[in-house]
């Protein structure tokens, strides 16, 4: 079984890494101390399971394996975690596993015997059991997953049943609703049209497009997103407390 680890402590890793590499069954293929990389090192080298830490500074364990979704053959998981309470909760997460750190060698083998690979079940058991808000957006595209720091977010614009999220360095497509984007960023991003979220802190000002027509200007961008009247009064009162 090729066997990816992630977990911000350098001696975890290499106390997992010599548990397996005495197992003739169970290579490791890589290492990852934070989400970001996990996710970009587990594209690239595409592991049968990943044994994955919960607690890790920004983008934790729960939030990373969401993300691993986004691949075309997502990898089995099991979580580790030195809190009790998240190991129940990732138990109750329906994902293959769980184990108390400091993983003991017969456990981690158990937990091997019985791995299978995430689902789209899962992942709903993933957002049900996981309510804080995600620091980044993903997107499989022909770059591969690509994460976007919810920070660099200029806007999310919707067209039929796809959604773009312009950020700093270009744009995604990312196949969620506007209004679940809505709900999860509330207070960091504002409705400025039926079809539009602006990220509050990337607001530059406002702009006339022509007569009775207003537009949000971003920090970064050429383009203004138009506001719809409907939207402008709160729109207004928003940006003169900025």
């Amino acid at each position: 079984m090729r066997i990816l680890l992630v977990d911000d402590e350098n001696l975890a890793r290499d106390r997992l890494r010599r548990m397996l590499e005495a197992e003739d069954d169970h290579e490791v293929v890589g290492e990852a101390a934070n989400g970001t990389e996990a996710v970009r090192v587990c594209e690239a080298e595409q592991p049968d399971l990943v044994l994955l830490d919960i607690r890790m500074p920004g983008m934790d364990g729960l939030e990373t394996a969401r993300h691993f979704l986004e691949l075309e053959d997502p990898p089995a998981v099991i979580f580790c975690t030195a809190y009790e309470e998240h190991a129940i909760q990732a138990f109750d997460l329906q994902a293959v596993g769980y184990l108390l750190k400091p993983v003991r060698k017969d456990n981690l083998l158990a937990a091997l015997s019985k791995t299978m690979r995430l689902n789209r079940a899962q992942l709903a058991a993933l957002n049900a059991a996981d309510d804080s808000r995600r620091s980044h957006i993903s997107a499989r595209t022909h770059r591969g997953i690509e994460l976007i720091p919810v920070d660099d977010i200029r806007y999310f614009q919707a067209d039929q049943k796809y959604v773009t999220v312009r950020y700093g360095g270009g744009e995604i497509i990312v196949d969620e609703t506007l209004r679940e984007l809505e709900i999860e960023f509330e207070d960091l991003f504002v409705r400025v049209h039926r079809n539009a979220l602006v990220a509050k802190h990337h607001i530059e000002g406002l702009a006339k497009e022509g007569p009775g027509q207003v537009a949000v200007r971003m920090r970064g961008l050429d383009e203004a997103i138009s506001i719809s009247r409907r939207h402008l009064p709160a729109v207004r009162k928003l940006v003169k407390k900025l």
